[in-house]
């Protein structure tokens, strides 16, 4: 367990203002490179909204993904009782050694989050420590990937609480019915709970990305809120129904079954009591594990 003392060390100035992270950029003549998404966060007041909707403390663990320079990094620092940075980006890890030098509740670990075995990472780096959430500035690029392992390798964590683009926040965190729900929204509903923490807009980054970003909560469910007998077939289903948003139920599922099945892809949505000429999005997750349940009894 960190001492109070060592958990609230931090690096010299706030790294989360404007005036400070030009001058780190300027110190360590650092470029950015678009293709990796790296987009500074200088805003103090959303940085407190991120660290505050984690919940952490002093027997709590924050894995964060892309510290960039470290902005997150040291707030999480100040609020956590140890802090594992996976940074992808060789050119910043020595600079984020340095900055962090004096956090002994800080590691830096140079990798690809989407590589690495993060059950592992976590079990290491956090032992002895009552909960883990993830806390990020998620790169755009690779954010849905991101989410989808944290999510399906079922990893031990109390929160995931991110900064990924709008909308891709309003895909999250959508009710069925409207255009903005798909694939996204019920495998995320299927594992979590999903809230909008905030909204925030492009002005407050260094460089300024294209789009505005929002920072959602996600909090871990101990089960999924409904049964299914068949995950796999539950996802299937689900990808199948999005597949072509304007089609029918009765029709991307017949692209699922194969077209000498087209009848029994109809048969089976109203054996479910679902209106086979419904689309996709009009579906609650209960609705898709009906049809999965029912298809898992006679797959393909």
């Amino acid at each position: 367990m960190m001492t109070d003392g060592m958990r609230m060390s931090r690096p010299a100035g706030d790294i989360g203002t404007p005036k400070r992270t030009r001058e780190i950029i300027a110190r360590y003549g650092f470029t950015f490179r678009k293709a990796l998404g790296q987009n500074f966060l200088v805003d103090a007041n959303v940085l407190r909204k991120i660290v505050d909707a984690a919940e952490l403390g002093p027997s709590k663990g924050a894995l964060e993904i892309g510290p960039g320079i470290g902005a997150l990094t040291e707030q999480l620092a100040m609020a956590a009782g140890k802090v594992a940075a996976i940074e992808l980006d060789r050119r910043l890890i020595p600079i984020l050694e340095e900055l962090f030098a004096p956090c002994a509740n800080v590691e830096i670990v140079h990798g690809d989050a989407l590589k690495l075995d993060l059950k592992q990472l976590i079990a290491e780096r956090f032992a002895g420590l009552e909960r883990v959430s993830v806390v990020a500035n998620l790169p755009y690029y690779v954010t849905t990937p991101i989410l989808m392992k944290l999510l399906e390798d079922r990893l031990p964590l109390e929160h995931i609480v991110v900064m990924v683009q709008k909308e891709v926040a309003e895909r999250m965190t959508a009710p069925p019915g409207g255009k903005e729900y798909g694939s996204l929204s019920v495998a995320v509903r299927y594992f979590a709970e999903p809230e909008v923490v905030c909204t925030v807009p492009r002005t407050v980054f260094v460089p300024p990305p294209n789009v505005d970003s929002a920072v959602v909560r996600l909090t871990l469910r101990a089960r999924p809120p409904v049964d299914v007998t068949d995950e796999a077939m539950f996802f299937r289903v689900v990808h199948a129904a999005f597949a072509q948003r304007r089609k029918t139920l009765a029709n991307n599922l017949t692209a699922l079954l194969g077209k000498e099945r087209r009848q029994e892809a109809a048969a089976l949505s109203a054996s479910c009591g679902i209106d086979p000429g419904r689309r996709g999005e009009t579906l609650s997750l209960e609705e898709f594990a009906a049809l999965a349940n029912k298809l898992a009894e006679h797959p393909a």
